[in-house]
């Protein structure tokens, strides 16, 4: 159920940072569904990998590189994702910050209850 739910709050942030951001484009409802469930797999398979790989860049930016590493993984998901576009690199850095803002304020949130 927990799963679903997430599922569920990640198409609404797609769908709203869409409206908000002028670089990001959502075709519908099914594209976004699409796209936060492509958002979460790259996350749960592809990011963990190369977060270790790039572990030394990271130390040495103190973690900045993290923003890029989150970046190119949306990049990735709009690539792959028909009816989802990312118009370029810092638009998807503002579509990460924003997305993992709201992931964090909901995981809070939920742990409260």
């Amino acid at each position: 159920m927990e799963i679903l739910l997430r599922l569920v709050l990640n198409t609404l942030v797609v769908l709203a940072v869409a409206y908000i951001l002028p670089g990001v484009v959502v075709d519908g409802y099914m594209a976004a569904f699409v796209a936060a469930l492509a958002i979460g797999v790259i996350n749960a398979v592809i990011k963990p990998i190369l977060f270790v790989l790039t572990l030394p860049i990271t130390i040495i930016t103190l973690g900045i590189f993290t923003l890029v590493l989150n970046a190119l993984l949306l990049l990735l998901a709009s690539a792959i994702v028909p009816g989802f576009e990312i118009a370029g690199f810092w638009t998807a850095i503002i579509f990460g910050i924003i997305f993992s803002i709201v992931n964090m304020a909901f995981h809070r949130w939920e742990k409260s209850y």
